[in-house]
């Protein structure tokens, strides 16, 4: 083969080109599986305060405690659709904590716990599940408006609606971002792409979270994509894309409130994908994990979930408990068990209703259905 220069090599060594995508995405991380902190300045970086520590630990915890009473809701008949979400608390709580009131949250349908903090009541979760309308009302126990879209069914389809917002708060100059989760999974989706170079090519307001749980569904992430890192898949529409540790809540705050601090100041959106893993089936709709994973893989992942970690950094701290944990626990049950009631006493929806509620203005063959079904009481 004839001598070519060793840029000109490098070029065409696809192997050495491959070992680069792997090493171009370090993982960020601040706290160990132990909950010991591995970079102090990191965490000097993140700025938090005591009481962010405990409201972040508090954040986790309602989060994991509406994932057990939901699944136990759904195992009586009493809950719709629910996708269990134990084991992702750092990557969707603690990334959320970083954003504010004014800003967009556009989630999937694992994604429940990051809207209920935004000020969406527990019943109204209830109702969604159940396809009920009122479950589709954004809005607060007093009825000010939630800054949050319904929780998306349709994989990936949130980075679309996350994108043509984020240019909207650009064009208005606002304070503001929207930000979008989705799996895996999604990142193997058209609408994926479409959002993140839409946002991108637009220098839009947007943080686009891929929780990398290990499963879309049954197929395993190394099924979905030959790529090294999906967040690899953001360079592809010129995003700044990182990996971060998914089960390090110190890490998820950072990380995402330096990704909201570079897209809000106009400098375009950001790509954060985080390392965790889904501990629970796919959904409550008959999904067997173990048809699909060893129960070694999963007992592993039980070792390194947030709440350890998190527990174990506060009470060295001296700023955590067990009395103060099981105080709060208490309080969330309590707090759900009001919001079932409130869920269980709305009326159920008719035939019409679903009917009326379909188009804005019904036309002339939806009318006559709707006068059929309330002709006869339904």
């Amino acid at each position: 083969m004839a001598n070519i220069t060793e840029k000109n090599r490098q070029i065409l060594d696809f192997d050495y080109q491959i070992q680069m995508q792997d090493e171009a995405f370090p993982t960020l991380q601040i706290l160990n599986n132990a909950g010991e902190v591995v970079d102090a300045e990191a965490l000097k970086r993140a700025e938090l305060t005591d009481e962010d520590l405990i409201a972040i630990m508090q954040r986790m915890l309602l989060s994991r405690q509406l994932d057990i009473r939901s699944t136990k809701l759904a195992k009586q008949g009493r809950f719709g659709f629910f996708a269990p979400t134990a084991g992702q608390e750092a990557s969707q709580m603690a990334s959320s904590y970083a954003f504010n009131d004014e800003d967009w949250l556009f989630p999937g349908y694992r994604d429940i716990p990051e809207i209920v903090v935004k000020g969406w009541p527990i019943w109204k979760a209830i109702l969604w599940s159940r396809g009920h309308a009122k479950g589709n009302e954004m809005t607060t126990e007093d009825g000010r408006p939630v800054n949050a879209w319904m929780p998306q069914i349709i994989i990936g389809a949130q980075y679309v609606e996350a994108a043509g917002t984020a240019l909207g708060l650009k064009k208005r100059k606002q304070n503001a971002v929207a930000y979008a989760y989705t799996g895996d999974g999604g990142s193997s989706q058209g609408d994926f792409y479409e959002g993140i170079n839409f946002a991108s090519a637009y220098h839009a307001n947007a943080v686009f979270f891929v929780q990398n749980n290990g499963y879309a569904i049954s197929t395993p992430r190394k099924l979905q994509t030959a790529a090294q890192h999906l967040a690899s898949k953001g360079w592809a529409a010129g995003l700044p894309s990182l990996v971060v540790d998914g089960n390090d809540p110190l890490a998820m705050y950072l990380a995402s409130k330096e990704a909201r601090a570079w897209a809000v100041a106009g400098n375009g959106p950001v790509l954060i994908e985080t390392m965790t893993n889904r501990l629970e089936p796919h959904s409550t709709a008959g999904d067997d994990p173990l048809r699909y994973r060893k129960q070694e893989d999963i007992d592993a992942w039980w070792q390194k979930e947030p709440l350890i970690r998190m527990r174990n950094f506060m009470t060295e701290k001296g700023i955590w408990d067990e009395n103060k944990e099981q105080a709060y626990v208490d309080e969330v049950n309590t707090l759900i068990d009001e919001q079932i009631k409130i869920a269980d006493a709305v009326e159920k929806q008719k035939i019409s209703d679903f009917l009326k509620y379909t188009l804005e203005v019904p036309g002339q063959a939806m009318q006559e259905q709707i006068a059929h079904f309330e002709s006869e009481g339904k």
